[in-house]
This record gives C-alpha cells, structure tokens and sequence, in this order.
C-alpha cells in the first residue's frame, strides 16, 4: 500500500471526499423508510449529525433548537459563552472586525478568565429547555469542568483536543489521568480527535463511549497549512472504524466513530457514512444558520492560541434557518442544505436501511466524481462548480 517517496523511505496514500464515491447496488429504497438514527451508550439520538463545539457555531439557543430538532449540539465551556455574561456582545465585536483585525481580536477577548457559574448557567439554560445538554473542553480543564458540567445536569462531555492520545507527557501542568477521569463521571464520554487505528484502539481501552476521528480538515482551521499534521478524512474514518470494530468483536462494547470536520455538503456526509462514521459532527455548514451566534462568521477552536493560532474567522453568510440546513426543504443547489435529507435520499440510493448497512456499501476511488461533466457549473461558479 506504501509507495517509496525517497531512498529508504516510504508512505502510503490515503483519501479525502473527493477522492472517492458511491456506488448503487441491486436495490433502493423509498428514502422515507430508512433509519437514520444512532446510539450513544443508552441514548439514541434521531439524527446523527452533530453541531461543533465552536463559538460561532453553538450558543445555549442554537443548542436548545438543535435539540429540539432530534440533533445534538456542543457548546464550547473554553470558548465565550464561559467567560462574558453577555456573550452575545462579544460575538458581535468578532463578526465586526476586518479580516486583518480578527485573530488579534479572538486572542485578545479568550483571555478573560472562565467562571465556573456561568457552566453551571449555560448547562442549566439548556435543560431547563427540555433538551440534551452536551459540552466540550480541553483535556487539561477536563477533570474540574466535567464535574461541575455533571453536577449541573449535563448529559454527555466531550474532551477535545488538536491531537488526543492516551500517553502524553508534561510538567508545566497536570496531565489529565484518562482512566480515572472516565471512572469519577457517571455520563458518556466522548474523547478526540484522533487519526489512526492504533490510537483510536487504545482510546477504546481506556474506556470512552464515543471516539472524534479528524484533525485539521474543518472550514476555519489552519493546523494542517501551520503543523504540517493530519489525514485525510475518508482514511481516518476507514482506520478508525477498524478499530471501533475490532475492540467490539474482543470486548462486546460499541464505541461510535464521529468522523469531525471537512464536510460543507451533504455528499461529504454521505461519503463519511460510507467509511465507517455512525455520526458525523459539523461546523461551517451550522455557522450559515440564522440562529447560529458567530452572525455569518465562522472561526477555529484554537484561533484563540496566544502564540501559534490554528485556526482562522472565516466568512460563511448566512443561508437559511437551522430547520433548513438539518431537514429542508432546500432552497439551494449546492447540497448544503437538508443534510439529513441528503443522507436518507443517499441511502435509499444504495439500498442501505439503516446506519450499519451504509457503512457496507462499495466505496471507489474517483476523483472526476467531482469534475465529470460540470464543466457549465464550473464555468458559472454553481452547483457543484461553487
């Protein structure tokens, strides 16, 4: 699989979305009639994408109509809506700033100190809306947010980092103990991101209910051009789902593969499915909802870093509302609304019934998927020519 890239030194080639499509098999199905729902632990979800925990994308009122639509929403407790009362103030200023401006400005607002009543508040908001409360941090604020997060009501955590493994080593802070993390918290834990079968195996050992595969893909985030770091997502989502199978073959325990970042459009999200993902998380496409807080801006989780950034605002406008992203009805062409309707249209397609049966479908390499006769809507910048 490794090609020779020099003398004594090789490297295998992986893929992306666009690398790869779909292929129909012998039967398809009324797109109505497919199950798309997903399991976490105990809890099934109707809808199994999810909204990224990122500033200009999750607020406590973008997580309570997700929720209310059968999604799932995770607010960022590193972010804003942790450190100003009136978040929606400071969002304001970041979507107000030239280009020039804007990372200054991000780096600048992310160092008011986060105060611990405002994650009781913001999880509390949420529940009080009869919908599942789901946060995220970094693994380093993780032992102390996730128990205040617990006591509040929070239903699911997320730990998240550029680069998750279960061996780190450092002496200018305390190292997050995975095992005894997992043990002290009495809700699904989902941990990330990842890239690579063997880490994602040992994130599994460990015991975490739910694994986030990809690092460096998203919209606004700048870690592949800055480190040099990452796999492309079909790869990662193939590699990881491995694992996830292989660990439950061994040890009897699901842990579902979250394919994050790298998906605009529905296509991508179908193709994802098709790896291995059983969910899929999303933030640029979210960012273009009415109701998302970043006001048609859209930024990466460490563009806040105060010496190397690894992300960037980026301008994504405003579409439509969240219904018509998740469910449409689209009023669009480019596929990046009613994703879900996407996905059900794309398994029908297939003939896969259910989440389980997309991830079997036959997956080809075909980069002209993308170019094959759009040379009109390449020329006239729409459709797939965007």
């Amino acid at each position: 699989m490794a090609e020779w890239i020099g003398i004594g030194r090789r490297a295998r080639r992986c893929y992306g979305f666009d690398d790869v499509a779909l292929v129909p098999g012998n039967m398809t199905i009324n797109p109505n009639e497919v199950d798309v729902s997903w399991s976490l632990g105990k809890t099934k979800f109707k809808t199994p994408i999810l909204a990224a925990a990122m500033d200009g994308v999750v607020g406590v009122d973008f997580a309570i109509a997700m929720g209310k639509l059968g999604g799932i929403a995770v607010l960022n407790l590193d972010g804003v809506q942790t450190r100003y009362d009136n978040p929606t103030q400071v969002l304001s200023q970041i979507a107000g700033a030239t280009p020039e401006e804007a990372t200054k400005l991000v780096q600048s607002l992310y160092l008011k100190p986060i105060k611990e009543k405002l994650i009781v508040k913001r999880v509390k908001a949420i529940k009080k809306a009869k919908v599942p409360a789901i946060v995220s941090c970094i693994p380093q604020n993780a032992a102390r947010f996730g128990a205040i997060a617990q006591e509040a009501g929070c239903d699911m955590f997320v730990v998240q980092s550029t680069v998750a493994t279960v061996k780190h080593v450092a002496s200018e802070y305390k190292v997050l103990d995975i095992k005894k993390f997992l043990k002290q918290m009495k809700i699904p834990i989902i941990m990330g991101n990842s890239v690579t079968y063997e880490v994602a195996l040992e994130l599994m050992e460990e015991g975490v209910d739910g694994l986030l595969v990809g690092i460096g893909p998203g919209a606004a985030c700048t870690t592949r051009g800055v480190l040099g770091i990452g796999v492309p997502q079909i790869t990662t989502t193939v590699d990881s789902a491995a694992a996830r199978d292989h660990y439950f073959k061994r040890k009897g325990k699901y842990v579902p593969i979250i394919t994050d970042g790298g998906m605009r459009i529905g296509g991508e999200i179908c193709k994802a499915f098709a790896a291995g993902a059983d969910a899929v998380m999303v933030g640029s496409a979210f960012a273009k909802a009415k109701e998302a807080p970043g006001g048609g801006y859209h930024w990466g989780m460490a563009t806040s870093n105060a010496n190397l950034p690894r992300g960037t605002r980026v301008k994504v406008g405003t579409s439509g509302t969240l219904k018509q992203i998740l469910l449409g009805p689209a009023k669009v062409d480019d596929g990046s609304q009613n994703l879900v309707g996407a996905l059900r249209t794309s398994m029908g397609s297939l003939g896969a019934s259910n989440i389980k049966e997309m991830q079997d479908v036959e997956v080809i390499i075909a980069p002209s998927i993308q170019t094959e006769g759009k040379v009109f809507q390449i020329g006239q910048k729409i459709g797939m020519g965007k």
